[in-house]
């Protein structure tokens, strides 16, 4: 194995491991966390790539912010989870963490499906997927409170979205790195 990758198992893996328990704890990734990970990701890039690791860890950033900032924006999640998957970006580049977001969102809607089932509230999420889906329809109403988190309420169960993002790129590392 390469010596940056064995330094990314060894910080970066703890790092969201951890992020992902307090995520899944107080429903928040905390900034000193998400900002450890974004300097310690870059640092590791320059001392291993030089320049070509700081340009792939400011893309893998941009990608990692990109990927979750309009859901965020049309308050659909909060900002841990865009900072959390950007500093993810620095650690892994643009390409890795395209697919960990998209093995995380994969997770993450079957989570939400079974936590939706297990809690009895089908009736309550599909009515207010129909409230999302009418603000997505809308773009006067994409970046007001309407069908946002918050708006919601009761009637809706948090999903702690940096438990998904976590595994995702857990998964991803795993196949990047032992899959063949």
């Amino acid at each position: 194995m390469e010596p940056f990758w064995l330094v990314t198992l060894l910080v970066l893996v703890p790092g969201v491991l951890w992020a992902s328990w307090i995520d899944y704890r107080e429903r928040r990734v905390p900034n000193w966390l998400n900002a450890a990970l974004i300097v310690s990701g870059f640092a590791v890039q320059a001392h291993f790539w030089g320049t070509a690791g700081l340009v792939n860890g400011a893309w893998g950033l941009l990608a990692g912010f990109g990927l979750l900032i309009f859901p965020w924006l049309m308050h659909g999640m909060g900002a841990g989870d865009v900072k959390l998957l950007a500093a993810i970006g620095v650690w892994v580049g643009p390409m890795l963490v395209f697919w960990s977001f998209l093995v995380g969102a994969l997770l993450g809607g079957v989570a939400a499906v079974v936590m939706i089932l297990a809690s009895g509230r089908l009736h309550l999420a599909c009515a207010n997927l129909g409230i999302i889906l009418n603000k997505c329809m809308n773009r006067r109403l994409w970046f007001t409170e309407y069908g946002s988190v918050a708006s919601l309420g009761t009637t809706t169960q948090k999903l702690p979205y940096g438990v998904p993002l976590t595994a995702g790129t857990l998964i991803v590392l795993a196949v990047h790195l032992f899959g063949g």
